[in-house]
């Protein structure tokens, strides 16, 4: 899987309102903490445990932290929904439907001198299969309870990112409706063809 770099990527900058006002240099729009314009995911099981997993390290903020499934931008022109497609198979190898849930705005001091300044949209999903990571982008993955997640010392410690404490502080009540509607999906699964050829290659 060919991940883009970083430094090569624009995102699309917004207003409080979620209008577009411009584009912006992903690496420079979080130096200068600029609102701009995210989506965030939240996969959950057959349990009703939630897809987490912990940023590689080499990340260019919030590296070996704990974050939810998967978070990303839309590039100037995508949709967000495509977006949200896209970066669950470079990230993880999964093709899952989606429903999107709420929106949230948030802003947190990171890394690196990084700061995340987001009008984020949230969706949800229902997958059964085992997640593929991409070890560029993810180092590990777990499967864990709401209840469990806000209740860990690891969730109230810095082993979490700012955006999942966020959610977990301010729309844990959201989450828990998603966890229980997530077997319903209105934007429908893409074609697997292409992640089913990689995995058999990598599997030999």
């Amino acid at each position: 899987m060919t991940v883009s770099n970083d430094s090569d990527e624009y995102v699309i900058l917004v207003d409080e309102s979620d209008r577009q006002v411009g584009t912006g240099a992903k690496l420079e729009t979080h130096k200068q903490g600029l609102l701009h314009r995210a989506f965030s995911i939240f996969l959950f099981d057959d349990s009703g445990r939630t897809l987490i997993q912990r940023r590689a390290q080499e990340k260019y903020h919030s590296g070996g932290l704990w974050a939810n499934t998967c978070c990303g931008h839309p590039r100037p022109g995508e949709q967000i929904s495509d977006a949200a497609h896209r970066r669950l198979v470079e990230e993880l190898g999964l093709e899952v439907g989606l429903n999107l849930a709420f929106s949230s705005r948030y802003k947190a001091e990171l890394d690196h001198g990084m700061t995340e300044n987001e009008y984020v949209h949230v969706f949800y999903g229902h997958s059964l299969t085992a997640p593929f990571p991409e070890p560029t982008e993810v180092a590990d993955v777990a499967y864990v309870g709401l209840e469990e997640l806000k209740g860990t010392s690891l969730y109230r410690g810095a082993a979490h990112t700012a955006w999942l404490r966020h959610y977990v502080d301010n729309h844990y009540a959201q989450l828990v409706d998603m966890q229980r509607r997530c077997g319903v999906a209105t934007i429908p699964e893409r074609s697997t063809s292409s992640f089913v050829q990689r995995k058999e290659k990598l599997l030999g």
